[in-house]
C-alpha cells in the first residue's frame, strides 16, 4: 500500500500524520517546541526549532508505522499562517526569530497606516484589515531592525516568507522559495484581483518584491524532497485554516467550519466570489486547484485553546489540557464569571490590538471550576461573535457548523457552542482536518484521489451536538459576554505597546 504524508506545522507543535486512501489516519507524531516571549505582546519562534521538530516527527511517524520513504506517494504541507521568517538565501540561515501571528509589536505602525488614510487600499486589494496579525508589517519590522538587512536585500540575498516558505526551502535544499495562494493572501501584500504581489502595497511598506516567494497553486507538484531518504513529490500547500476547510470538505459556497486550535478560525466558502465584508471579517483565498481559485470569508479568534494552556502553565489549575473538562464540569455554570482572554488583543470582529485579558463577575464563592468553565465558554462566545458577523455579511442563516481541532474532544465546550449559536455543531470522525486537507490537496495533485467530488464520500460524522439551551438564556449570556468584552477593550495604553 501507499500513503500520503501531511506535515502540519502549528503554533505550539509540529506534527506529521500519515493518511490512507480512505482518508483515515495510519499514524501520527507530534513534538512541541519553545514559545519565546521577549516582552509583553511579542511572540517569537526559533525557525530552526520549527524545521528540526518537523523533520523529527516525519521520521518518527514513518518508524512508528513500520514504513519507509518509498511507501509515501506525496507530501502535503500545512502551516501556521502569518508567522514570518527572514533568511539569507546564500547561507540558508535565519536572520532573526520568526515573528508569530499572535505578535502585536507592529500595532503602532498599523495605527499610523490607518492615520495616513491607507485602510481602504489595503482592504480593497487584499481583503484584509490593517492589523499586526498579518505578515506585511512583520516583514517591514524585520527589515528595519535586523542589522544590514537593507544591504542584504539590495544584494539579492534575502528571502522572506511564511512558515510554508521556510519549510519548502529546507525540504528542497534551497531549490524552491515559494508559497501557495492561501498563504500569500495573508500577507497584506497579495492582490486578490490580480492574483499577484501588489507592487504599490510593497512600496508603501518598503518591502522589495524580489525577497518574496513565488506564488504557486495549493494543489500541484511544486518540488521534490529527499529528506526522508527517497525522492518524494511535494504536491500540496495550504495555510492551516484553508486546509481545514478543505479537509472538512466544505467545497460548496455557504459551508462553514470552525477550527479550535491555539486560536479559533471560522471560514465560510464563498466560491469564486471574493466577497467583501462590512462586518470586520476578512476576505481570503481558500485554495487554488488547477486554474480555479476559490475564496472564503474568515473570522479569527486569537486565543482559543491557548486559554486552556494558560490555565495549565500559568495558573496551575490543571496538569494537562484534557483535565479542563472535568474541572469545569464540577459546576453547572460559570457562576456569573466571564473571562475575556484578550492576551494578545482581540481579533474579529473587534480588531483591537490593545485589548487585554479580563476576568469579571468574581465573588467570594467563585472557585477554580468557575474559572475553568468561564475559560471554555470564552472560546464559544468568541466564535459566536464571528458567526453572527459572517451570517450578516453573507445574508444567510447557517444550518450547521463543522468543527475540528483538539478542543473538539471537549463535549462540554461543543454542547455549549451549539447552545450559544442555536445551530447544530457537527464533529467528524477524523478531527485532524488541517492535516487531512493538506493530504487531500497533495493526493489530488498526483491522482491518489481522482477529484474533489470523491472526498464527500470519505467525510464521516462522529457526533452532532444539537442546541438544548432555551434561547432566552443564550441571549442573556451573550449580552453579559458583550459587556465583558467592552471592559477588556483598550485596557492598556497605546504608548506602552510601541
Amino acid at each position: 500500500m501507499s500513503y500520503i504524508l501531511a506535515l502540519d506545522q502549528g503554533t505550539t507543535s509540529s506534527r506529521a500524520i500519515i493518511f490512507d486512501r480512505e482518508g483515515c489516519i495510519v499514524g501520527t507524531a507530534q513534538q512541541e517546541y519553545p514559545q519565546i516571549y521577549p516582552q509583553p505582546g511579542w511572540v517569537e519562534h526559533n525557525p530552526d526549532d520549527i524545521w528540526q521538530s518537523q523533520q523529527s516527527v516525519a521520521n518518527e511517524v514513518l518508524h512508528s508505522c513500520g514504513l519507509v520513504s518509498q511507501d509515501i506517494e506525496a507530501i502535503g504541507i500545512t502551516n501556521q499562517r502569518e508567522t514570518t521568517v527572514i533568511w539569507d538565501r546564500e547561507t540558508g540561515r535565519p536572520l532573526h526569530h520568526a515573528i508569530v501571528w499572535q505578535d502585536r509589536r507592529t500595532a503602532a505602525h498599523c495605527d499610523q497606516l490607518r492615520a495616513d488614510g491607507l485602510s481602504d487600499i489595503f482592504q480593497q486589494r487584499t481583503g484584509l484589515l490593517l492589523d499586526p496579525y498579518f505578515s506585511g508589517t512583520k516583514i517591514k519590522w524585520l527589515l528595519d531592525h535586523i542589522p544590514n538587512a537593507g544591504d542584504l536585500a539590495k544584494a539579492g540575498r534575502l528571502c522572506a516568507g511564511t512558515v510554508d516558505s521556510w519549510l519548502m526551502w529546507n525540504l528542497t535544499n534551497g531549490r524552491h522559495h515559494c508559497t501557495d495562494v492561501s498563504n500569500a493572501s495573508r500577507t497584506l501584500l497579495y492582490n486578490l484581483h490580480t492574483q499577484e504581489w501588489d507592487q504599490e502595497l510593497c512600496e508603501i511598506l518598503s518591502i522589495p518584491v524580489d525577497i518574496l516567494p513565488t506564488i504557486v497553486p495549493s494543489c500541484g507538484i511544486i518540488g521534490e524532497t529527499d529528506f526522508l531518504g527517497h525522492s518524494i513529490p511535494i504536491s500540496g500547500i495550504a495555510g492551516d485554516q484553508q486546509a481545514a476547510l478543505f479537509g472538512q470538505v466544505c467545497t460548496q459556497p455557504g459551508m462553514v467550519k470552525n477550527t479550535y486550535g491555539t486560536g479559533c478560525f471560522l471560514l465560510m466558502n464563498t466560491g469564486s466570489d471574493a466577497m467583501p465584508s462590512t462586518h470586520q471579517l476578512l476576505t481570503t483565498v481558500a485554495w487554488q486547484v488547477e486554474s480555479s481559485i476559490e475564496f472564503a470569508l474568515e473570522g479569527s479568534v486569537f486565543i482559543g485553546g491557548a486559554v486552556v494552556q494558560w490555565l495549565r502553565d500559568e495558573l496551575g489549575l490543571i496538569r494537562q489540557s484534557s483535565d479542563v473538562e472535568l474541572l469545569a464540569s464540577k459546576v453547572n455554570d460559570s457562576g456569573g464569571v466571564m473571562m475575556v482572554p484578550a492576551f494578545t488583543g482581540l481579533g474579529a470582529p473587534y480588531w483591537d490590538p490593545y485589548a487585554r485579558g479580563t476576568i469579571s463577575g468574581l465573588t467570594r464563592g467563585s472557585n477554580a471550576s468557575h474559572i475553568a468553565r468561564a475559560a471554555l465558554e470564552s472560546i464559544a462566545y468568541q466564535s459566536a461573535d464571528v458567526i453572527k458577523a459572517m451570517e450578516a455579511d453573507a445574508n444567510i442563516q447557517l444550518t450547521e457548523v463543522r468543527v475540528d481541532g483538539g478542543a473538539t474532544a471537549n463535549n462540554l465546550l461543543m454542547q455549549f457552542q451549539a447552545d450559544i449559536l442555536d445551530v447544530p455543531v457537527v464533529r467528524p470522525v477524523v478531527r485532524e482536518t488541517t492535516a487531512l486537507g493538506a493530504a487531500y490537496l497533495s493526493g489530488i495533485a498526483i491522482g491518489y484521489w481522482p477529484d474533489i467530488e470523491v472526498l464527500s464520500s470519505l467525510w464521516q460524522v462522529d457526533q452532532t451536538f444539537e442546541p438544548q439551551m432555551p434561547r432566552s438564556t443564550a441571549e442573556h449570556l451573550m449580552e453579559a459576554w458583550s459587556e465583558a468584552v467592552e471592559r477588556s477593550k483598550h485596557s492598556q495604553s497605546k504608548s506602552s505597546q510601541t
